[in-house]
């Protein structure tokens, strides 16, 4: 009977890890077919931006081109970062490579403040030596072009960064969401131009384009760091797991030393489940999966680790021969019941 029951709960564990690795797989087609998207848009973009830009002699154009070549090569690491974080854990990445993510986010960000800095160190010198900005129509159907393109492609972007949570598509997102916004500043400064015929506008803008370039820079990076750092998942996370937990309150006394981080798109949640001493090993595991089932269904692409504890030894209710829960640890002196997770 021992040995029925236990073979049940290692089926169940199979059974749930292979629903989990479904799930991530089909995840990472999404995130793998947004990255391509964003590939192609940008290799279009940046061909005409930069084609239009030189025989415009517009440095505000040219500026924007070279943000979107730096969105494309933000986008080709994009595409193998979710390439290689969809693996499967090895012997080098016990924990697979979801960080992998974190690390593409970290370096798009530090590209796009590279961008920033080019853009400036162009643009200065045209403050003081102005130059004549030719085919302004030719400039306006490009930058449009590149808006309503740009808009479509970082909406389908964030959509699966978010159902995904990958950090790599949310940092490839909003560079193509400032490239939008660089992108109306440039056409607004082409129309400024074309009515009032200063030049100086062109150079202006490229300087103010670059001030958005660098603020969303800041914005990739700080959030790819926390994770490569192993920062806590939010508060609001950790409170659903203490929701789950709570569920099962009356099979444990106590649980502790809860513990969250993200690598990628992952959630790694681990935690100490204090049972009754006298509970036999495979009920108390058995109770460890059950808790483990419901924390991935509200955390479909996390893993979860559970160490158990048995209760403590002056235990009144374990000296009984009975398991006991929060409702009989309430009925115990304060000084013998073990601090609960909060």
């Amino acid at each position: 009977m021992y040995q029925l029951r236990l073979s049940s709960i290692v089926e169940g564990r199979v059974n749930l890890g292979m629903q989990k690795r479904a799930v991530t797989s089909a995840n990472d087609l999404k995130k793998i077919r947004a990255a391509k998207v964003s590939v192609a848009s940008n290799s279009f973009l940046v061909v005409g931006k930069l084609t239009a830009g030189f025989y415009m002699g517009s440095i505000s154009v040219i500026s924007d081109g070279i943000h979107s070549g730096l969105d494309l090569v933000a986008a080709l690491i994009a595409f193998a970062a979710v390439r290689k974080a969809a693996q499967q854990a090895d012997h080098t990445h016990r924990f697979g490579h979801g960080k992998f993510e974190n690390l593409a986010g970290t370096v798009e960000g530090l590209l796009i403040f590279a961008a920033a800095v080019a853009i400036i160190a162009n643009a200065l010198p045209r403050l003081y030596n102005p130059v004549e900005v030719q085919a302004l129509g030719l400039g306006g159907v490009v930058i449009g072009t590149a808006i309503v393109l740009n808009t479509l492609v970082s909406r389908h972007i964030m959509r699966v960064a978010v159902e995904t949570d990958s950090p790599a598509l949310k940092a490839n997102a909003w560079h193509l969401r400032s490239d939008v916004y660089t992108s109306v500043g440039v056409l607004a400064g082409l129309g400024l131009i074309k009515l009032t015929g200063l030049t100086i506008l062109d150079p202006l803008v490229a300087i103010a384009v670059s001030l958005i370039i660098l603020r969303a820079a800041y914005g990739v990076v700080r959030d790819s760091v926390r994770g490569l750092l192993d920062a806590r998942l939010p508060e609001d996370d950790e409170t659903k797991i203490h929701r789950v937990l709570q569920q099962f309150a009356t099979e444990f006394p106590d649980y502790h030393a809860l513990r969250t981080r993200k690598a990628g798109s992952e959630q790694h949640i681990d935690l100490h489940l204090v049972t009754a001493s006298a509970l036999p090993v495979a009920e108390a595991h058995s109770l460890c999966v059950r808790v483990e089932r419901e924390i991935v269904k509200v955390f479909p692409n996390s893993q979860v680790l559970i160490h158990i504890e048995p209760c403590d030894d002056d235990c009144v209710v374990c000296g009984q021969g009975r398991t006991c829960t929060y409702s009989d640890l309430d009925l115990q002196d304060e000084n013998n019941r073990p601090p609960r997770e909060r």
